[in-house]
């Protein structure tokens, strides 16, 4: 079987399928994708230490958001379960030694599911999401160097987050994209296409803005995941989806 690639990809809000461009644009970069056997999602929005794996029987949706219009909470996305990826996970983890624990009711965030209804729209491909269980760039990235394997075997490993995220700081910006985005963003364009993922690391403080792209790192960690377990693959970096969504960077990133 074809390596699979890896990817980051910046998930947007509930709000993402009104966009009148980006829908189209993960849909084009879903079809230009190998099929995968199985899905692996690592989103920005479940913490969960030691690592959890999600459901992997029934599918739920989490819809951990609120304030919104009543038809963002009746979107489905009845994908099914991955037990054996499940399984194929625990053995790869736990072999050297990393916890793993299981939380067989919890579904799908939407940092999870809003991104795959606009890849895979059929929901027939298995879906497994597993947690962060840390925050630690260098952490992350070595659980993605464990997982790395899975892309051998047909699985899409899947970080979701966004490539900059201060929802606070945005309420108090004019229209247009502020200052701290724009530059987070042009760096980290220059970081992936230098493979310097020493630069990347050490975001919080190599990069400008840094912390006003990221007060609190969760949307950027998923990143780490994907280049655990597209190391071998840092220099195929590509960017099918770019530019800016309400001011945040929408930067999403294949390797291999």
């Amino acid at each position: 079987m074809t390596r699979i690639p890896a990817l980051y990809l910046s998930h947007g809000a509930p709000p993402l399928a009104d966009d009148p461009l980006w829908p189209g644009e993960l849909a084009a970069w879903s079809a230009d994708l190998p099929r995968p056997r199985a899905i692996l999602m690592v989103s920005a929005h479940w913490e969960e230490a030691p690592l959890a794996l999600g459901a992997t029987e029934r599918v739920p949706l989490v819809y951990d958001f609120w304030g919104f219009p009543e038809h963002y909470y009746q979107v489905r996305y009845d994908a099914p379960g991955a037990p054996e990826l499940a399984a194929a996970v625990r053995k790869l983890l736990r072999a050297p030694g990393t916890p793993v624990q299981d939380i067989p009711d919890r579904g799908l965030d939407h940092g999870a599911y809003v991104p795959l209804v606009e890849m895979y729209p059929e929901a027939d491909i298995p879906v497994l999401q597993i947690s962060l269980p840390t925050l630690d760039p260098a952490a992350l990235m070595d659980i993605g160097r464990k997982l790395a394997p899975l892309r051998d075997e047909g699985v899409l490993i899947v970080g979701s987050g966004f490539f900059t995220h201060n929802l606070a700081a945005l309420r108090h910006t004019g229209p247009g994209v502020p200052a701290w985005s724009a530059e987070f963003d042009a760096w980290g364009r220059e970081a992936l296409a230098a493979s310097d993922v020493d630069a990347l690391l050490d975001f919080e403080h190599k990069s400008p803005a840094g912390r006003l792209a990221h007060p609190r790192t969760e949307h950027f960690a998923p990143l780490f995941v994907t280049l655990g377990a597209a190391e071998s693959d840092l220099a195929s970096a590509r960017t099918p989806v770019d530019g800016f969504w309400m001011g945040l960077s929408k930067r999403s990133l294949q390797f291999g």
